[in-house]
């Protein structure tokens, strides 16, 4: 088969579309968000259990910094919301309420935030406390998106190479693939015909192609692993 040009975009793996040399930028910046998040928590509580406001100014900037970082950290994570976690699975409904959870607990900060300037400091606690609370259950949903779902990780294959992905126009009425060596035995590449996924296997008996959903809960069939021919979904 011919190498032909259609200017279509291209990327190396299945990773994370908002990474730095591999590395999903999302989970590296929500770490400030939860340490400030926490030490705001921390500091009136302090605050309220000692005399005076001591420590109120103190946690006054922490919790404009956790409510800053933690909008720098959405952005990433909204991209791979978007274009990294597969459509119609369970790990897009779990990262919807990922999201949902962490806008909630931002909410709750910057109410919080404004209360400061009235003598509510039981109630600044209580806000706090809460979205410190579902601020758990959001990391925790998080930490499932990558170690069960696996979205965002980076798989390479033992000697198979990278992960291939490309894209084309749905009114391409002849689509070519590239040529037959493109692809090693049990490699996958995922191809994006307009808004469909399709999955392009080498097996030892030729190629393959099938539907990128899995019928299981929705998961990339091409972020999985083709063994003798099988795939098995992550």
């Amino acid at each position: 088969m011919a190498q032909v040009s259609y200017g279509f975009r291209k990327t190396e793996t299945m990773r994370s579309k908002a990474s730095l040399k591999g590395h999903p930028i999302h989970p590296i910046l929500v770490t400030f968000p939860i340490a400030l998040f926490v030490t705001t928590l921390v500091f009136d509580i302090v605050n309220y259990t000692s005399d005076g406001n001591t420590y109120q100014s103190t946690a006054r900037f922490l919790s404009i910094a956790a409510i800053c970082s933690a909008l720098l950290a959405a952005v990433p994570g909204l991209i791979d919301y978007i274009y990294t976690v597969p459509p119609d699975s369970s790990g897009k409904k779990r990262a919807a309420k990922h999201g949902i959870l962490n806008v909630t607990v931002v909410a709750l900060f910057i109410v919080a935030l404004v209360l400061r300037d009235e003598e509510t400091q039981a109630a600044i606690l209580a806000l706090e406390g809460v979205g410190v609370v579902l601020l758990s259950f959001s990391g925790w949903l998080g930490g499932t998106l990558v170690y069960r779902n696996q979205i965002g990780v980076d798989p390479r294959y033992a000697g198979a190479g990278k992960w291939k992905e490309e894209y084309f126009d749905e009114s391409d009425q002849e689509i070519d693939l590239g040529p037959t060596d493109q692809l090693k035995v049990n490699q996958m590449k995922l191809v994006h015909v307009g808004r469909k996924r399709i999955v392009l296997a080498r097996t030892e008996h030729g190629y393959r192609a099938f539907d990128d959903r899995c019928t299981h809960r929705g998961g990339s069939l091409a972020g999985g692993a083709m063994i003798c021919g099988t795939v098995q979904c992550p």
